[in-house]
């Protein structure tokens, strides 16, 4: 498939790596301009474009961009073709998008992307913390291999979502309508606790949607606390147990 990436973070910069590698065509930008992107985001045959390029003549576009700046990719979004399918990788912190103010703690953060998109989206690779994207990956059918929840109003759209989430080294789990997302967004028990599929069922059916926004707020200052910054990321297995014994 021919692929569009608007954001050069975390899992924007895996998802380069990891896609060409499965054999699709795969274009990227940032909010800085094609000689930003460091060679490393490259390395697997991504292409470093403007971010008019690359919503142009594609498939899918993964939008894995900080929430502040959605409104600003937002006009690009909505004059894509009907048929090119939007990937929501992103979640949502009150310490790093508090500007936010339509976005409360108790909202579905995919529908409120599509809202301000102007079109209905797909939630993938939300789930997964990078460095547990970057390195957790495994052949299909590997015993233990981790399971990702894919959610989406259309099946088409879903299908093809879950067949990404495959070709990055996990399997992809149909987590429903996206209106369910919330069930994997911070603070729920599938979020960043890197579970198979037979233990991510169970753990999207514990969601607690009241709960999650609590837990979510408790894990950040965790991580602040023992890293200094809340942006920074700490390394999979510390924050997969520091998970598991928040949200599980």
């Amino acid at each position: 498939m021919k692929i569009g990436i608007l954001g050069t973070g975390h899992i924007g910069k895996t998802l380069a790596l990891r896609l060409p590698e499965a054999g699709h065509e795969v274009k990227v930008a940032n909010s800085r301009g094609p000689h930003t992107i460091e060679q490393d985001v490259l390395a697997a045959g991504a292409r470093a474009v403007t971010a008019a390029d690359a919503v142009a003549d594609i498939d899918v576009l993964i939008v894995s961009v900080p929430l502040g700046r959605l409104l600003e990719i937002a006009p690009l979004v909505r004059a894509l073709p009907e048929g090119v399918v939007v990937i929501d990788t992103m979640n949502y912190y009150p310490t790093r998008d508090g500007a936010i103010e339509a976005l409360d703690g108790g909202q579905v953060e995919s529908v409120w992307v599509a809202q301000q998109l102007g079109r209905t989206v797909v939630k993938a690779w939300n789930s997964i913390g990078s460095d547990s994207l970057a390195s957790k990956g495994q052949p299909a059918g590997t015993p233990g291999r981790i399971a990702l929840p894919v959610a989406a109003d259309g099946y088409e759209a879903r299908r093809i979502g879950m067949q990404l989430v495959e070709d990055t080294g996990f399997d992809g789990y149909d987590a429903g309508l996206l209106a369910g997302s919330w069930r994997h967004q911070p603070g729920t028990p599938p979020y960043c606790t890197d579970l198979t599929r037979e233990e991510l069922a169970a753990a999207l059916a514990a969601a607690d949607a009241e709960r999650a926004p609590r837990r979510r707020d408790l894990a950040t200052a965790v991580v602040a606390e023992r890293l200094g910054d809340p942006s920074r990321n700490p390394d999979a297995d510390y924050f997969v147990r520091l998970n598991r014994v928040l949200y599980m």
